[in-house]
């Protein structure tokens, strides 16, 4: 090999040990573009009259999608877990920060949002159908633990979109501020 093709080959493992694994990427724009939907139709929903059919079919499918993701981030987690992630290229430390603890606090959400969903359809008679298939209750018809808990995931919605939007701005901000490649490690 000549010394051309040499420095070929280290840079093109050099970039692939840069990028996400392919599961990680297809598992992050999955979830995102889930994460939007569900973000999306909860704004909607909330807005409909209440005895709507279409209210009715909208609120199983948000549960039903909202479940598909939780699962998701868990597989995610699993992967992550196993195959690693590379390393955060040079930035500066507070940077390194914002990154790091916006990560964890999508990752917070994205766990936390299901879960209160789910405990608060469990305080009520209806329950969480997944995909058709009604999910064990964990509660009894209780009005008051029921507002609770949608209570926080209304408020985990907020945090999420404050999130989404943060994560969006600050690879927007290495994108075409920086230029330093690093929206390319999850493309």
């Amino acid at each position: 090999m000549n010394t051309v093709q040499t420095h070929r080959a280290a840079s093109h493992v050099t970039d692939a040990q840069q990028r996400f694994a392919p599961s990680l990427i297809l598992l992050h724009w999955v979830i995102a573009l889930a994460i939007l939907a569900m973000l999306g139709i909860g704004l909607y929903m909330v807005g409909l009259p209440r005895g709507l059919p279409f209210k009715a079919a909208l609120i199983n499918f948000h549960k039903s999608l909202g479940m598909t993701v939780f699962l998701l981030v868990l597989v995610r987690i699993v992967v992550r877990l196993v195959v690693g992630r590379p390393a955060m290229p040079p930035m500066r430390a507070w940077q390194r920060a914002a990154a790091r603890i916006t990560q964890v606090l999508l990752y917070v959400a994205m766990i936390a949002m299901p879960l209160t969903g789910y405990l608060g359809s469990s305080f009520n008679t209806y329950g969480t159908r997944f995909w058709g298939v009604l999910l064990p209750k964990w509660g009894w018809d209780d009005k008051g633990l029921r507002e609770l808990f949608f209570g926080i995931h209304e408020i985990c919605a907020w945090i999420m979109i404050a999130l989404v939007a943060l994560h969006v701005a600050g690879a927007l901000k290495h994108q075409l501020i920086d230029r330093d490649g690093l929206l390319s490690r999850i493309t």
